[in-house]
C-alpha cells in the first residue's frame, strides 16, 4: 500500500534540499482547490511559463489552471464538451482537458502521487537515490520532471516505439533516458529493465505507475473531485450522470471513477483497451498503436472489482480520427458537418488516448441507449502536440488528407461506432479479469498471494487507500514547515 512511516535521517537530507532548491511542496487539497494556494505563490506565477523546470510549477498540478502557457492563474476545471454532430449520440460526452499541465500531460500528477509520500517521510533521498520512472511515456515524463525540480538524478524508461517528441524533451529533462524494446504493449520489458536496474547496485527507487497507490490515490483524490465540480457547473435538472470512460492504462486515471461511483451509486465504470491487444476483453495479447495507454497485463492497482463494462478500440479509428481532427481538410469538413467552430479548433487538444477515451466513452453510450438527460465523462491525458510527428508520419505514407477521406473516417469512426467488442462484466467476469494479475505480478513481480486475495476478498482494501490523504496533507505541511519557506 502507501507506507508512511518516517525515517529521520533521510527526512532531514530531503528538507535541506528541499530548501535549497526553493521547494515548497502543494497539499492535495490545494490541487483540488487553488483557492487554497498562499497569495504569495500565486504571484510567483505570473511570469512562468507552464513546462518551466522552476519549482513553483508545482502549484501547477492541479485541473484549474488557465488555458495558457504562460503566467496563467487558476479557474474552473478545464473540460470539453463533444455534440451529437460529433459523436452520433444524444448523451453528453465531457472529458476534463490535460494538456493545462506542467509537460502537457496529467501524468505530471500521478508522479507527484507516488514521489511525495516516500519524499516528505524520508523514504526516497534525492540526494543520494536516483529515481527511477518506468512508463509508456507521459508518466516518465512526469517524473523527470519531478526530479528535475529536485534536482537529482532521474532515469526514464519507455518503449524506443514511442512518438519522437517524448524522446526529444526527455533528453533535455532526464538524467538518464533508456528505451526498452517494442512499442505501447511491451510493459513487461520495461519490467525487466527495472529488475536489472535494482540488481545493479546502484542507489535508486522504482517508482512503478503500475503498482504504486500514490498514482491510483492521486486520481481518486484529485481527478475525482474535478469530475465532481465539472458536474456542478453542467448538470441541468433533469440530467443524469451515468459513469465514466478511461483506458486501463496504469490504472490511475480510472481510480477516479470509484470516487464518482461513491457518489453516483448507481454510475458505471467502462474500461477500455486497444482491439489489437485485447487482454481485459479475452485474454488476449498483441501491439498496438494507441499510445499511453499500456498493455498485455492487469495493473496492480486497478480495482477490478468496481469495473462494470470493458470496451476495445480499434487503434485504426484512433489512427485515423486524429488525422480528422488535426488536417485542414478533416477540420473543414466536420464544421460542414454541424460540428461547432469552437469545438474544431480545440480537436487538437486531444492525443491518441484521448481519442480513445472518446470513443469508449460514444460505445457506452449508444451501449446503455443513453439520451440527451445521460452525461458520460472521460479525460483527455495530453494533446496533439506529443504527436506532430505521427501526423507527418502518415502525411508521408498515405499522403495529402482530402475531403473524401474525412467524409469516411467522420461516418465509419464517429457516426458509425458501434457496440461491437464490449463485455458488460458479471461478477466472474470481474474475477477472471483481476485473477490475470496472478501472472504478472505475484508470479513475475514479487506480490503476494495473500495480497491478491485481500484486494478481491477484503471489504476496507481499496477504502484504506482513499482515506490516506488527510494524513499525507498533514506530512506534507510538516515537511514544508521544516523547510522553512513559506
Amino acid at each position: 500500500m502507501i507506507d508512511l512511516s518516517i525515517l529521520s535521517d533521510r527526512r532531514e537530507r530531503a528538507v535541506k534540499r528541499a530548501r535549497e532548491q526553493g521547494i515548497i511542496i502543494p497539499t492535495f487539497q490545494q490541487m483540488k482547490d487553488p483557492n487554497r494556494i498562499p497569495e504569495t505563490i500565486k504571484s510567483r506565477l505570473a511570469g512562468i511559463g507552464l513546462w518551466d523546470v522552476n519549482p513553483v510549477n508545482l502549484f501547477r498540478i492541479t485541473w484549474k489552471n488557465a488555458a495558457v502557457p504562460t503566467g496563467g492563474g487558476y479557474g474552473k476545471v478545464n473540460y470539453l464538451e463533444f455534440p451529437t454532430s460529433l459523436t452520433g449520440t444524444k448523451a453528453r460526452i465531457i472529458a476534463l482537458v490535460g494538456k493545462w499541465f506542467p509537460t502537457g500531460a496529467h501524468k505530471v500528477g500521478a508522479a507527484f502521487g507516488c514521489l511525495v509520500p516516500r519524499l516528505v517521510t524520508g523514504q526516497f533521498d534525492p540526494t543520494s537515490q536516483k529515481a527511477v520512472w518506468p512508463s509508456t511515456g507521459n508518466y516518465c515524463r512526469g517524473g523527470a520532471y519531478d526530479s528535475a525540480l529536485l534536482a537529482c538524478e532521474s532515469i526514464a524508461i519507455l518503449p524506443e516505439g514511442m512518438s519522437k517528441e517524448r524522446f526529444e524533451w526527455l533528453a533535455k529533462i532526464a538524467g538518464e533516458v533508456i528505451r526498452t524494446p517494442g512499442s505501447e504493449s511491451n510493459v513487461k520489458e520495461i519490467f525487466d529493465k527495472c529488475w536489472e536496474l535494482r540488481r545493479s547496485g546502484q542507489d535508486l527507487m522504482i517508482f512503478n505507475q503500475f503498482d504504486e497507490f500514490g498514482n491510483y490515490l492521486w486520481h481518486y483524490e484529485v481527478t475525482g473531485h474535478a469530475m465532481e465540480e465539472v458536474l456542478t457547473y453542467i448538470m441541468g435538472p433533469n440530467d443524469r450522470y451515468r459513469g465514466m470512460a478511461s483506458a486501463t492504462g496504469s490504472a490511475g486515471t480510472i481510480a477516479s471513477g470509484d470516487y464518482m461511483k461513491q457518489i453516483f451509486p448507481d454510475s458505471k465504470i467502462a474500461a477500455s483497451e486497444a482491439l489489437q491487444c485485447p487482454t481485459l476483453l479475452e485474454n488476449g495479447f498483441g501491439a498496438h498503436r494507441i499510445e499511453g495507454i499500456g498493455d498485455k497485463h492487469v495493473p496492480w492497482i486497478h480495482n477490478v472489482k468496481n469495473t462494470d463494462l470493458v470496451v476495445a478500440i480499434d487503434d485504426e479509428a484512433v489512427v485515423n480520427v486524429s488525422r480528422l481532427f488535426n488536417e485542414p481538410a478533416g477540420q473543414a469538413y466536420l464544421a460542414k458537418m454541424g460540428v461547432p467552430q469552437e469545438l474544431v479548433s480545440n480537436l487538437d487538444l486531444l492525443g491518441f488516448s484521448g481519442i480513445s477515451n472518446v470513443l469508449t466513452a460514444i460505445k457506452m453510450a449508444k451501449y446503455y441507449e443513453m439520451d440527451e438527460n445521460d452525461i458520460v465523462l472521460t479525460v483527455l491525458t495530453d494533446s496533439m502536440e506529443l504527436y506532430q510527428s505521427r501526423l507527418h508520419e502518415m502525411h508521408e505514407e498515405f499522403g495529402a488528407y482530402q475531403e473524401t477521406h474525412a467524409a469516411a473516417d467522420y461516418a465509419r469512426f464517429l457516426i458509425g461506432q458501434s457496440t461491437d467488442n464490449m463485455l458488460e462484466l458479471r461478477y466472474t467476469d470481474r474475477r477472471r479479469v483481476h485473477n490475470l494479475k496472478y501472472f504478472t505480478w505475484v508470479e513475475q513481480q514479487g506480490k503476494t498471494y495473500e495480497e491478491i486475495l485481500d484486494q478481491w476478498y477484503k471489504p476496507d482494501y481499496w477504502t484504506s487507500v482513499q482515506q490516506l490523504t488527510p494524513h499525507i496533507d498533514e506530512l506534507i505541511n510538516e515537511f514544508n514547515a521544516d523547510v522553512g519557506l513559506i
